[in-house]
């Protein structure tokens, strides 16, 4: 049989392992600079701890795991009639009772409860483990993909909201990618639904807007008609999504236009709070009012957040907001938080078609020592001893094979320098330094080489 992997699934070589670290390492470097500790869950959840937490589309969405012993006869006649109702995105205990994590919020969340004598509130943590979902692979989407979150809970503080913004800005920056950071608040959404009379249609409201890239104003428009949402209500919705403007004139005209909603204000009134903090920042990328924002997941009670590129065609690489009650499902309540997210698979198709993956990303090897065999193979071993002393990584070719072979292998490998130790090499004590990108070469004492490759 001829090995496959599982749709929306992959292997990461070396190379691409290694550009992965470069992004992770950024984004840890930036979480860690603001205050957030690391965090790990378990790839496994109990079902009943995901379920009812994304809303009906995302109860479908989840990678549940059947029970073991289903091929027993005593639970068999139960398992055939509930795989009915796992079909249907429904749970029944008799066919699973676990499924892997859709994200990473849910899980920490749990983790509050079950840690919450323990834990010094305000928790900022920081998360980057894979997540799954059950959704239909296509470019930047995978039924496998890892996150990168940070979430702060215990506090109602919008001190955080501006942080996590200046979190993205400043992660972005760094991997060189420029973007949109794109903000709103699911109360200002609160807000449209009551003006429009359809308090008690809110999820639907939001669950369609949230599709407005993929299905356009006709195909919202479209949904919300089929939840029973027509005439004035659907024209005053389709006003709200057209707005546009700068930052100001966007709370001014929602101001306005919401006067009569009391939840609809204090949306506004917190993303002014949110703009008022980050007028003392310099951010590198543009921070933009969305209404059309609406994050579907259910969970979401205040300022909401998306980053979105223009230089590459491809889907959000990142989103959050603010939870004022998420721990409140697990029973403790009155516990705020906020987090976003970043989507390391899809920064990584970015920087990759972008070409914005430094030299450094590439390898880790900073010198290869060519093999001559015999006792040149112990001289070469010896000198490569100092690098390693000083922390610089470095190799030797295993094996005295043909001089192009071992070229040929630092070439494929991307590892800068090349380090000869033959026999005029051993005469005379001193090293041979190829540099694989200008194709200088030169002799230095042992004790120089370190300064050589690490420039």
């Amino acid at each position: 049989m001829k090995p496959s992997l599982p749709s929306g699934t992959r292997d990461f070589s070396p190379a691409e392992v290694r550009k992965r670290q470069y992004i992770t390492g950024i984004i840890r470097q930036t979480f860690e600079q603001f205050g957030y500790e690391p965090l790990e869950t378990p790839a496994m959840e109990n079902l009943d701890t995901l379920m009812g937490k994304y809303g009906d589309e995302g109860d479908k969405l989840i990678f549940k795991i059947l029970n073991n012993g289903l091929d027993l006869p005593e639970k068999r006649t139960k398992s055939l009639a509930g795989f009915e109702l796992v079909l249907a995105g429904k749970n029944t205990k008799d066919i699973t009772e676990r499924a892997l994590r859709y994200d990473l919020t849910i899980p920490f969340a749990r983790y509050v409860v079950m840690n919450q004598g323990k834990l010094l509130l305000p928790f900022k943590r920081y998360q980057i483990q894979p997540v799954w979902r059950a959704d239909r692979p296509q470019k930047g989407r995978y039924r496998e993909f890892y996150q990168c979150d940070a979430d702060a809970i215990g506090t109602t503080s919008l001190l955080n909201e501006a942080e996590l913004v200046q979190i993205y800005d400043r992660a972005y920056a760094q991997l060189g990618i420029d973007v949109r950071i794109a903000v709103n608040n699911r109360k200002i959404l609160a807000g449209i639904a009551e003006v429009c009379g359809m308090t008690d249609k809110f999820t639907d409201l939001t669950v369609a807007i949230d599709k407005l890239d993929k299905i356009g104003p006709d195909g919202v428009s479209a949904e919300l008609s089929a939840k029973g949402i027509t005439g004035q209500a659907l024209q005053t919705i389709q006003g709200f999504l057209q707005l546009n403007g700068s930052n100001t004139q966007m709370l001014a005209t929602l101001k306005a236009q919401l006067a009569a909603s009391a939840i609809g204000q204090k949306g506004i009134a917190e993303l002014e709070t949110l703009f008022a903090y980050l007028n003392a920042v310099q951010l590198q990328n543009a921070l933009q009012i969305d209404i059309t924002l609406a994050r579907g997941l259910n969970y979401y009670t205040g300022c909401i957040f998306e980053v979105k590129t223009d230089a590459v065609k491809i889907g959000s690489l990142g989103g959050g907001g603010r939870y004022d009650d998420l721990t409140g499902t697990f029973g403790l309540k009155g516990v705020s938080g906020v987090g976003i997210s970043f989507g390391l698979d899809r920064i990584y198709d970015v920087l990759e078609e972008l070409n914005l993956f430094p030299q450094a990303a590439h390898t880790a090897v900073r010198a290869l020592f060519i093999n001559f065999g015999e006792h040149l193979e112990q001289y070469a071993f010896t000198a490569l001893q100092q690098l390693r002393a000083q922390n610089i990584a470095a190799e030797i070719y295993p094996d005295a094979a043909k001089l192009k072979k071992q070229m040929d292998y630092a070439n494929a490998r991307q590892i800068p320098f090349v380090v000869f130790c033959g026999q005029t090499e051993f005469e005379t004590g001193r090293l041979s330094v190829k540099n694989m990108l200008t194709g200088q070469q030169h002799e230095v004492a042992p004790e120089e080489l370190a300064k050589v490759v690490t420039e």
